[in-house]
């Protein structure tokens, strides 16, 4: 189908940073260097604190790395460990040089004891080199939105530049949440991961300890070193709302990350997206010259403290359609977007039926000729 776009701004409020609620004494008070608190539907700013200062991020880097290796397919089919990637300091899963692995045993290696190693390992399997891996983590982090991101390290440890903002963070955990395969590993306090030499199951425990201790939290990554602090980059549901918590620098991140989702899910008010009115698309060879168009629902988001998010709308229709056309045939869609993700989409129906009709063909060339080969094609 020929698609064309009709991109309609949204005139709306858009929330200041920080969050500033009715009364001033409701601001929590939280120790992070930088900090974001984020719808992960519609990408809404419900609180922040320098979200856009670039600072080292730790581990939380194996956020992008973890995505990518899962994009990349083959998940479990087995190999063995590059020795060089296996060679890093720091955090662990185990491996040891000569082990068989799968890319999934490794995603589960990064985002549980967040092993270095494994975020190394999975560079190498994915791109043949760590270089070339960090010049898609970056090409990604461009895709995603990521403007204050620049990745030197697949596994977070700290490196020349390597740093990302708050901001940034959420966005890339809202990307991954996206992908089923990473939603479900990081939110596990324990999987089991097969490899070794021969390969056997291990148990693998989870660093987020979010997990276990606040029933709202659904991943997704710690991380630490000395240049970074304590970061951590969390998600939570609650009441059908997904917040992303991202706290960079943070000495007391796991009570924090509970007070911000605490103060947050206070604020959300169930709306919808507006739909579009008098659309309408041509129709060919009918008894009627156009058709009204509409969406039989509109898309549900949250409005924090009443404001609604920012937002684009996409309006996808053919130039125009041949009769007959059924009421309430799908002919179109509608789609909701916030930079470069999505917010939500919903089919449009055309409101009418149209019949065919020799009559409505006579001022038109086009659709006489149109009629001239129905009209052949129905003899033979």
């Amino acid at each position: 189908m020929i698609r064309i776009l009709a991109v309609i701004t949204a005139a709306v409020l858009f929330l200041c940073i920080p969050f500033l609620p009715a009364h001033a004494d409701e601001l929590p008070e939280i120790s992070a260097a930088s900090c974001i608190l984020m719808d992960a539907q519609t990408g809404q700013t419900v609180y922040a604190l320098q979200p856009d200062e670039k600072r080292p991020m730790a581990s939380t880097t194996k956020i992008m790395t973890a995505l990518l290796t899962l994009e990349s397919g083959e998940l479990d089919v087995p190999f063995t460990v590059d020795p060089t990637g296996i060679r890093v300091e720091g955090s662990s899963m185990g491996l040891r040089e000569g082990d068989t692995v799968t890319k999934r045993a490794l995603c589960i290696g990064m985002l549980l004891p967040s092993g270095n190693h494994a975020a190394n390992a999975a560079a190498v399997a994915v791109s043949g080199n760590v270089q070339a891996f960090l010049d898609r983590m970056n090409e990604r982090a461009q895709e995603i939105g990521m403007s204050h991101t620049f990745f030197a390290s697949p596994s977070g440890l700290d490196a020349p530049g390597h740093g990302a903002s708050a901001r940034d963070m959420a966005l890339l955990a809202r990307e991954a949440l996206n992908n089923p395969e990473f939603a479900a590993i990081c939110s596990q306090p324990s999987m089991s991961a097969v490899f070794g030499n021969p390969p056997a199951p291990h148990t693998l425990k989870n660093t987020n300890k979010l997990l276990t201790t606040d029933s709202r939290v659904i991943g997704v990554k710690t991380g630490f070193t000395d240049a970074a602090g304590r970061c951590l980059v969390s998600a939570a549901e609650h009441e059908g709302r997904t917040l992303i918590c991202v706290t960079l620098s943070d000495r007391n991140d796991w009570a924090d990350h509970k007070v911000l989702y605490d103060y947050g899910f206070r604020l959300g008010e169930a709306s919808t997206l507006p739909l579009p009115t008098d659309l309408e698309i041509a129709v060919e060879g009918g008894d009627a010259q156009r058709v009204p168009v509409y969406a039989k629902e509109p898309v549900p988001v949250t409005a924090w403290r009443g404001a609604m998010p920012e937002y684009m709308m996409q309006v996808i229709l053919p130039p125009f359609l041949y009769a007959p056309v059924s009421r309430d045939t799908v002919i179109g869609e509608l789609i909701y977007t916030n930079g470069k993700a999505e917010i939500g989409r919903v089919p449009l129906y055309a409101a009418q039926e149209v019949i065919y009709s020799d009559d409505s063909t006579k001022d038109s060339l086009f659709a006489q000729f149109i009629n001239k080969i129905r009209k052949i094609l129905h003899a033979v």
